[in-house]
């Protein structure tokens, strides 16, 4: 897990990766993580970025951020309604092409990255 506490700006709430999830945007092409970056640099701020998709099955205050590029679809889950930061859940290109739902591997990953979240920003 990494954290990322921007300097100068009180406001700007931290950004905390849990699980792989740093390695997973970091693997992603550089214009779609030169994307997502920039965009979640914005929820820091307090702003709906665009492009952002609510996902309530998930949980409440579970958004994604979505992106294509040379012909393929990705995305990145995090978490904005908890106390202690932005929590990024999980970023991976989609590859399900039978609808516009998450894929169920990828909808289990992000819920227990969630709880790992919730547990997370619980502690003192």
């Amino acid at each position: 897990m990494g954290r990322f506490a921007p300097l100068g700006n009180p406001s700007i709430r931290p950004l905390i990766w849990i699980g792989d999830s740093k390695q997973d945007i970091s693997a992603l092409p550089g214009p779609v993580k030169a994307s997502f970056g920039h965009r979640l640099q914005e929820v820091q701020d307090g702003k709906m970025p665009l492009d952002t998709k609510p996902l309530p099955a998930i949980g409440p205050g579970v958004l994604e951020l979505r992106d294509r590029f040379d012909g393929n679809a990705y995305r990145t889950v995090y978490v904005v309604n908890l106390k202690k930061a932005v929590y990024v859940l999980h970023a991976f290109m989609k590859k399900s092409r039978s609808g516009i739902g998450l894929p169920r591997p990828d909808a289990v990953l992000i819920e227990l990255r969630l709880k790992r979240a919730k547990l997370l920003d619980a502690e003192d």
